[in-house]
């Protein structure tokens, strides 16, 4: 099927998988001006609408930096357990209604802990909320699987707590690990011995680099701390010279190391000029294991389905890229093999058969 023929409506049934998507960038524009509301805490406007579009427009100033304190308002709203459980349960509902079968939602604990609750009832909090948002989703006939990876703020000085949080809770719902914040100055072996605990406690996890921060960051993150996938990695082009690729870029291309890329945040934060040029096309065609992602969908108004249509409509993907992007998440989900074949034999290859 050609790229023309694949429109917006096919696209939102087609089955879906998320691996780089964080909740505080994630709540629904109108969940955020009543919860601020009953907090206390003013935002640039209390129109859902206009609230919406302020988040996009000040995203969408080229640097990282700015666009991560936006942060700042979602963040007052999820200092209460039943703040974090309600927007937990509508991310996992919203994912459902755009087509995703299977998503790892991260966010960074020690964030919400400024109005009391330890870094326990953080995580527990959550995890009733995705796990009422799930039930609903499999009762309406739309299931979805949700798994949380823990973040460590890498500029502070509490990543280790964090790396014991998922240790703790990686029965409970919890299925890897991140580091995140600003990349420029703060290097992933800045933190190396809480991801050597990781790999002895068997955690997975994933680290922010290539991003903000060029080659170098991708090398620490995966010769150094042993990531198992990048989180964005658009900069590991700069080892990439036509079809030739250098070490560092052979190693992660030839091990399969994912790459999670959110080709609109890249193009918010600077990393990529346009949807058409962005360097997910190439390193796909290049054989890597690139996944599409949509990073924070308040932030860049954003979906997968919209993700994907932007592909399809600007860089010329074809159903099949879509389905490949799709097979590639699951293979790298931080999901026992078993799981991750299910959902790509019985959900994703049927669900573009039927579709396609």
């Amino acid at each position: 099927m050609t790229a023309t023929r694949v429109d917006s409506d096919v696209i939102r049934r087609l089955p879906k998988a998320v691996l780089h998507d964080h909740l505080d960038g994630g709540l629904r524009p109108a969940t955020l001006v009543e919860l601020a509301a009953e907090v206390g805490h003013t935002l640039p406007t209390t129109d859902p609408d206009e609230l919406a579009a302020w988040y996009v427009e000040a995203a969408n100033s080229g640097d990282l930096v700015r666009y991560i304190a936006t942060f700042e308002h979602t963040l007052a709203v999820l200092q209460t357990k039943e703040g974090l459980r309600r927007v937990a349960e509508e991310y996992v509902l919203d994912l459902a209604a755009d087509g995703v079968v299977y998503g790892e939602v991260r966010y960074a604990p020690e964030l919400n802990v400024k109005g009391g609750l330890t870094l326990g009832e953080v995580v527990e909090s959550v995890q009733e909320g995705l796990a009422a948002g799930m039930a609903k989703a499999a009762a309406a006939g739309t299931p979805v699987r949700v798994g949380t990876l823990l973040c460590g703020m890498r500029m502070f000085d509490r990543v280790g707590e964090a790396a014991e949080l998922a240790v703790a809770y990686r029965d409970a719902g919890v299925v890897g690990f991140d580091i995140a914040g600003a990349e420029d100055g703060f290097p992933p072996a800045d933190h190396l011995a809480a991801f050597e605990h990781l790999r002895r406690e068997s955690v997975p996890f994933t680290i922010h680099a290539g991003e903000a921060h060029g080659l170098p960051s991708i090398h620490q993150a995966v010769q150094v701390c042993g990531a198992q996938r990048i989180g964005h990695g658009v900069r590991i082009t700069e080892d990439i010279a036509g079809d030739k690729l250098g070490r560092l870029a052979s190693w992660v291309r030839d091990r399969r190391i994912a790459l999670e890329m959110c080709p609109t945040s890249n193009l918010q934060t600077g990393c990529a000029t346009s949807i058409a040029e962005h360097p997910i096309t190439a390193l796909k065609e290049l054989g890597f294991r690139v996944t599409l992602n949509t990073d924070n969908r308040l932030v860049s108004g954003t979906t997968m389905t919209r993700e994907m249509s932007l592909l399809v409509e600007e860089a010329g993907w074809t159903a099949e890229d879509l389905r490949t992007v799709t097979v590639n998440a699951l293979k790298s989900a931080f999901i026992p093999f078993d799981e991750r074949r299910a959902l790509i034999e019985d959900v994703v290859l049927p669900g573009y058969a039927s579709v396609l």
